[in-house]
Order: structure tokens, then C-alpha cells, then sequence
């Protein structure tokens, strides 16, 4: 099936947009559409934008933290002793 038998095909526009490793993509859009300002390239993943020499800056990624490490970040050793005391206390039935 043919564009004959289908009609004509919706106006579209192709747009170049470029990562900070280099890579462009080009998607196409309706002719009416809003264009997006960035669009993840497919190759690394990276944020990619419509300026060549001024991509978007890959995102930062955080190192994985342990629960413990979180807690550590709010409580410090003295409220760690206090709270493992307590609990220590209530287990062995002294509250």
C-alpha cells in the first residue's frame, strides 16, 4: 500500500540535537508540533540539545549509599549510642 492509496502523509520537520559525547540524533516531528528544548540520545543517554557547540551538560550520579550511610549523615555517634541503649534496655525488659 502505497501513498496513492494512504493520502498524503503529515507535513513533518527533522531536528538535529547533540549530546556532550557528540552523538546527534534526529528525530522527526509533526510540522505542528512543539519541539522539545533537549531529547535523550539514544546512544548514551545523555541529555542532547539543539546546539552543537553547547550540548547540555551530562547529569551528575549520586555514589549508591547504604541505609546505614544515610543514617549516619543525621545522627551522630552520641544519638547512635543513646538509641542502641534504649533499645538494648527494652529488650531486656528494663522499660
Amino acid at each position: 500500500m502505497g501513498e496513492a492509496e494512504r493520502g498524503d502523509s503529515a507535513p513533518r520537520l527533522r531536528v538535529s540535537f547533540w549530546c556532550s559525547n557528540g552523538h546527534e540524533t534526529q528525530p522527526s516531528f509533526a510540522g505542528d508540533a512543539e519541539v522539545p528544548e533537549t531529547w535523550d540520545c539514544p546512544r548514551c543517554g545523555f541529555p542532547a540539545g539543539k546546539e552543537r557547540e553547547n550540548p547540555p551538560d551530562p547529569p551528575r550520579t549520586e555514589p549508591y549509599k547504604t541505609h546505614l550511610a544515610y543514617v549516619r549523615e543525621r545522627r551522630s555517634d552520641e544519638d547512635g549510642e543513646a538509641i542502641l541503649a534504649e533499645a538494648l534496655a527494652k529488650l531486656r525488659g528494663e522499660i
